[in-house]
């Protein structure tokens, strides 16, 4: 994390009453594969980055929150006990925070807040989830006694979403931003909530992220859609087969069997995420032999489905994962929700180099501007720095 301690405490004393309070910090994240698969019951296989969050909070003995973005020289106060909440989007973060954890019976009190990021914004590196980890991991530090478990601080942020952005995500983010490892991956079954630590440290490989620098936006109807079409497609399936319960369940068979029933756009919808399950599973196999470059082939085979099956990707991501291709690059495939932000790339180090100067060259020469290269080292999860 480049950000540093320093950067936000300066902020809080020069905009509050000159004192200091407690600094948190959550990740943002990546996630190697198994893409839109966690609102469908699925398996994903996040890590939490260095890149992340970092706020400093003090109570102000009121019922009030006052919050500092500094990042955008923006300032919010609001009450605590109003059930509207603020209007900027940046805020109803905390505050859906706030709420959620006062509906766990943690007696959240009024405080002071500065925050700032270096997550960055639109590349499908979760800065959101890294904010509502950062806040949540923090007032059950602060008010909770730490009683809530880190899977419920997931929830948190994951229902902050839901009732107060209108964002009906998965938990993926959520979790990773809270129960990241430094060098290790998460497995993590959606439904069940279990998880399993995967050691990742890919010798003789980087992976690194191509920011496209098209900025997307989840909240509304791209995202809310193609999960509809995954339920539509379920419900029908359920119909036939009463023991699938969401698409997790079914498989290609099941789907061929309704592919009358459904809708052409959703039937593929589903096709995507069916064949996603299996590539994680499929990774999961790859990492522990040490195969990377069935893990990268899987890779190719998630950025195919998410453009052509699951129409999520752009015209500048796609150039980016072709560029990747045609450089002899391991593995590529968009990351994230889509509509913009990053290719995730598994790069042989010989070749990374050439494929950043290459990269950067070509979509400059196409789109006008060059793509923003971030190197990933896989960071801890949520927690306190002082």
């Amino acid at each position: 994390m480049k950000l540093t301690i320093d950067d936000v405490r300066s902020r809080f004393i020069e905009h509050f009453d000159g004192t200091t309070g407690s600094v948190y910090a959550s990740p943002g994240r990546i996630n190697l594969i198994g893409e839109h698969t966690d609102y469908n019951d699925g398996f994903v296989f996040p890590g939490a980055v260095q890149q992340g969050m970092i706020a400093e909070i003090k109570v102000n003995g009121t019922r009030n929150v006052r919050a500092y973005s500094i990042d955008l020289k923006d300032y919010v106060e609001f009450s605590l006990d109003d059930e509207k909440g603020p209007k900027a989007s940046w805020a109803r973060y905390i505050f859906g925070v706030c709420r959620e954890m006062m509906a766990l019976g943690v007696p959240v009190e009024g405080f002071n807040t500065a925050f700032a990021g270096d997550v960055p914004l639109g590349a499908g590196m979760s800065s959101s989830a890294a904010l509502e980890s950062v806040y949540a991991f923090a007032l059950n530090n602060m008010f909770g006694e730490n009683k809530i478990d880190k899977m419920t601080l997931a929830k948190v942020g994951q229902a902050t979403e839901h009732k107060y952005l209108g964002c009906n995500c998965g938990i993926m983010d959520q979790f990773a931003s809270v129960h990241g490892k430094a060098g290790s991956l998460m497995r993590l079954d959606c439904r069940s909530g279990e998880f399993e630590y995967f050691p990742f440290d890919p010798k003789g490989y980087k992976l690194v992220l191509v920011n496209s620098c098209v900025k997307h936006e989840l909240v509304g109807s791209p995202y809310n859609d193609r999960r509809r079409s995954c339920e539509n497609v379920a419900a029908v399936i359920n119909k036939h087969h009463p023991e699938v319960k969401s698409l997790r369940d079914a498989d290609y068979a099941m789907l061929d069997e309704v592919k009358n029933e459904v809708s052409a756009e959703d039937f593929m919808r589903a096709k995507y995420v069916i064949g996603e399950k299996e590539r994680v599973l499929a990774v999961c196999d790859a990492l522990e032999k040490g195969d990377y470059e069935t893990v990268g082939q899987k890779m190719y085979e998630t950025h195919y489905g998410l453009s052509k099956e699951y129409e999520v990707s752009c015209p500048e991501l796609d150039f980016l994962n072709d560029i990747a291709k045609e450089e002899g690059v391991t593995g590529s495939r968009i990351m994230g929700g889509g509509f913009g932000g990053c290719t995730i790339n598994l790069v042989s180090d010989e070749l990374y180099d050439n494929f950043v100067k290459v990269v950067k060259s070509k979509f400059k020469e196409k789109f006008g501007k060059e793509p923003v290269i971030i190197d990933v080292v896989i960071g801890d999860g949520s927690r306190k720095l002082c």
